[in-house]
C-alpha cells in the first residue's frame, strides 16, 4: 500500500473519499504528507493538526491511516464479521429454496 493506492483501499470498505487528504493539507480530513524527514498522518481541523504521526516508511505511514479509519468503520458497524451461513449453503450459491 502506498500515498497512490489508500484512497482505493480506504473507498473499498467504505470510507469516504472526502475524509482523506493525501499530499495537501485540508480541515476536516485525515491528511497524509511526504516532506524531506519522511511522512506525517494527523487530522487536521480548523487549521491545526490532531492525533500527529510521524514514519519513515511511506507503507508504514498508509497502514496507520489505514487501521484508523477502517477501526472507525468497524466501531460504526459499517463492517465487521460476515453473517453466517444457513447449514449446506456455500459462499456465492444461491439458497435452492427446497
Amino acid at each position: 500500500m502506498n500515498a497512490e493506492s489508500i484512497q482505493g483501499w480506504l473507498l473499498a470498505v467504505g470510507v469516504p473519499a472526502e475524509v482523506v487528504s493525501v499530499g495537501v493539507e485540508a480541515d476536516n480530513t485525515w491528511c497524509l504528507l511526504a516532506d524531506d524527514e519522511g511522512f506525517e498522518v494527523f487530522w487536521r481541523e480548523q487549521g491545526n493538526r490532531y492525533d500527529w504521526a510521524r514514519f519513515t516508511s511511506e507503507e508504514v505511514a498508509c497502514y496507520y491511516l489505514f487501521g484508523r479509519l477502517v477501526w472507525s468503520q468497524v466501531v460504526r458497524g459499517a463492517v465487521g464479521p460476515l453473517p453466517k451461513e444457513p447449514a449446506g449453503e456455500s459462499a456465492g450459491e444461491p439458497a435452492t429454496g427446497a
